[in-house]
């Protein structure tokens, strides 16, 4: 085959992960409500992982910090090997069941938390274990599969099976059951997220100031949803002390930086409670 029709292939194949996934929303919908009513109860999302499934749940978890301002220690992932199977193969890793619950253990699991288990095939030894040590501890445990009908659909409380077919690579599932893979993850910390309250709109409102270009998206975010100018978006994010959440009060409500720190704090931290866009839960 020539390179153009390799990639026609695998462009035609990717077209089938979206609607495979889409049979799943059900239960993806399950597992948000269920993450969101475990951390409003003190709980953690934890992903757990092998290989290529385990570095996709990394990534998720990683990225929820910085986009939504949780604590680092809201969504963890674990992954078979430990950081150093991030960047390359460690023999051996997902087999250690072993390992799999002493991660568990030493994060002192409670039935709080809600453990995600991220397994292409299903069978993933280190996954398995995982989540049999979070059912025996009271946790609900959630499964992204691409086969129901593996040993992981018997441990898990919900199952999400996106069943994307054969790879264009035999058994390679860093292909669409990694992109599928990819997709479940996203909707479940972006939903859970939103349901939190740490979007406003369609806007990142808690995100974190980390570097000059996030700092101007910031501005950009404020600016569209106060229907104010960049540059009182920017006074108001000063005069908060950076505090986005803060800033929208000031620039939505008219008020000073401490009144509007004092409204959200009467509000709980909920944010539209503050704006008096809606009642408090």
């Amino acid at each position: 085959m020539t390179a153009r029709e390799i990639v026609d292939l695998m462009n035609r194949e990717d077209r089938k992960v979206a609607l495979a996934v889409g049979k799943e929303i059900p239960a993806v919908a399950r597992a948000v409500e269920a993450i969101v009513a475990g951390i409003r109860k003190g709980g953690r999302l934890i992903y757990v992982g092998a290989g290529s499934s385990g570095r996709m749940a990394v990534l998720d978890a990683a990225e929820c910090h910085p986009t939504f301002g949780t604590p680092p220690t809201l969504v963890q992932a674990l992954i078979a090997g430990g950081g150093r199977a991030i960047t390359q193969a460690v023999e051996g890793a997902e087999d250690d069941v072993r390992r799999a619950e002493h991660e568990l253990r030493t994060r002192k699991l409670t039935r709080n938390d809600v453990v995600v288990g991220v397994t292409a095939s299903g069978t993933t030894p280190f996954v398995l274990a995982a989540l049999k040590y979070a059912r025996g501890r009271g946790a609900t445990t959630v499964a992204i599969t691409s086969n129901r009908k593996m040993p992981v659909a018997r441990l898990a409380k919900i199952v999400i099976a996106a069943e994307v077919g054969p790879e264009v690579l035999t058994g390679s599932t860093r292909m669409k059951a990694g992109t599928a893979q990819k997709m479940v993850l996203n909707m479940l910390s972006t939903a859970t997220m939103t349901r939190l309250g740490h979007v406003y709109e369609n806007l990142m409102i808690d995100v974190v100031l980390t570097n000059a270009k996030v700092a101007k998206r910031a501005l950009r975010i404020l600016a569209e949803a106060s229907g104010k100018s960049v540059s009182a978006a920017e006074h108001a994010l000063r005069a908060a002390r950076h505090n986005m959440r803060a800033a929208l009060v000031m620039l939505k409500m008219g008020v000073t930086a401490p009144d509007a720190k004092s409204r959200l704090k009467e509000a709980g931290g909920e944010l539209r409670v503050a704006l008096r866009e809606t009642q408090k839960n």
